[in-house]
């Protein structure tokens, strides 16, 4: 999907950025990360994992998301940006929560019998009769065909994008070999097609 058009003024960001390397909220870290920049944001700790919701004013999501991934980093506190708190994989009752229409239309667009056809197949199967879709491809699909603002399934693709970055880093972190063996793997079999 292309980046829509869209006018360069800022605009707030909402968004939440879960944290590992943290265990307690203490007022150095908080001091820390206001200091660095997070002075728009707000920190809790669940589960175990610091989370960091963010009003972030930008030109752009991508640009909200990842300043405030660095200014996180910028607080050199330990803190390891995991991911944004977005999840990209969805039943057919969040795809209509997410896109303002009823569970019945979602059913007959994923069906075919509402819309161009052609909606995209579920990524995975929690269990039989129990699909998830992967929300940027689905949000791309209905931006596609005009059923979604551009924007919405523009802003759903970045999320997926600074994930998978961000897991990517995870992986090459915690096992450099087997992350560089894999990847060249992959693009060996991929020049060869």
């Amino acid at each position: 999907m292309k980046k829509p058009s869209l006018a360069k003024c800022e605009r707030e960001y909402d968004f939440s950025l879960v944290v590992g390397g943290i265990n307690d909220l203490t007022s150095e870290v908080e001091d820390a990360l206001f200091e660095s920049g997070c002075d728009d944001a707000t920190l809790s700790i669940r589960y175990g994992l610091m989370y960091i919701e963010f009003s972030r004013k930008a030109t752009s999501i991508d640009k909200a998301i990842i300043s405030a991934i660095h200014d996180i980093r910028m607080a050199k506190i330990g803190a390891v940006v995991l991911r944004v708190d977005e999840c990209n994989l969805v039943t057919a009752s969040e795809i209509a929560r997410r896109i303002e229409r009823t569970r019945q239309q979602v059913y007959q667009y994923i069906k075919g019998d509402r819309g161009p056809g052609g909606f995209p197949a579920p990524e995975f199967y929690l269990a039989e009769g129990a699909p998830l879709w992967a929300w940027c491809e689905v949000s791309y699909w209905f931006a596609r065909n005009n059923i979604l603002r551009p924007e919405v399934g523009w802003n759903a693709e970045v999320v997926a994008a600074i994930n998978n970055s961000l897991e990517a880093q995870q992986y090459r972190e915690r096992n450099p070999e087997l992350f560089e063996t894999i990847s060249r793997e992959l693009q060996t079999s991929k020049n060869s097609n």
